[in-house]
């Protein structure tokens, strides 16, 4: 899993059109760097087995699913008001982010100063629930279902 934010200079599919919106910006980028993967090492069928994942934004992102359930886990229930009011300013929780500084990992800094992306980010996942997950960010739904058609189809020869 990669984020959108910050990906640097020549990375498969940049520099993006600055008219497409986050989503068609991650999709873009998935698409391209699955053919440049799919390019590179053709014999091992990428282009069936590879399923990029972009995740817009900010991991974070995921979290504000469930935005009391994420304050729990951080051990900062009297976050909850606030991470809830960040969450109701976005169409979904993989659209929070409206600059550098605003991106959901500054949010929740910005709230809770001692937070840890790895030991917070995985405590409030568990606490938040991929279902939870799935239900509220469609784009991270959409990989996690191709993923299970392709473990649906048995082993690829």
């Amino acid at each position: 899993m990669l984020d959108l934010y910050g990906l640097g200079k020549g990375f498969p599919g940049t520099p993006l059109p600055p008219s497409l919106s986050s989503l068609d910006r991650v999709i873009h980028i998935e698409q391209a760097v699955k053919q440049d993967i799919t390019a590179q090492a053709p014999g091992l069928r990428p282009d069936v087995r590879f399923l990029p994942y972009l995740q817009l934004h900010e991991y974070e992102g995921l979290l504000f699913s469930y935005p009391a359930a994420f304050a729990q886990g951080i051990n900062q229930s009297n976050l909850a008001s606030q991470f809830q009011s960040i969450r109701e300013g976005f169409p979904t929780p993989e659209d929070i982010d409206d600059s550098p500084n605003a991106a959901p990992s500054k949010r929740v800094l910005q709230l809770c100063p001692p937070y840890r992306k790895v030991l917070n980010g995985t405590q409030a996942a568990m606490a938040v629930g991929i279902d939870t997950m799935r239900r509220e960010c469609p784009h991270f739904c959409d990989w996690l279902q191709r993923l299970e058609q392709l473990g649906a189809q048995g082993p690829l020869r």
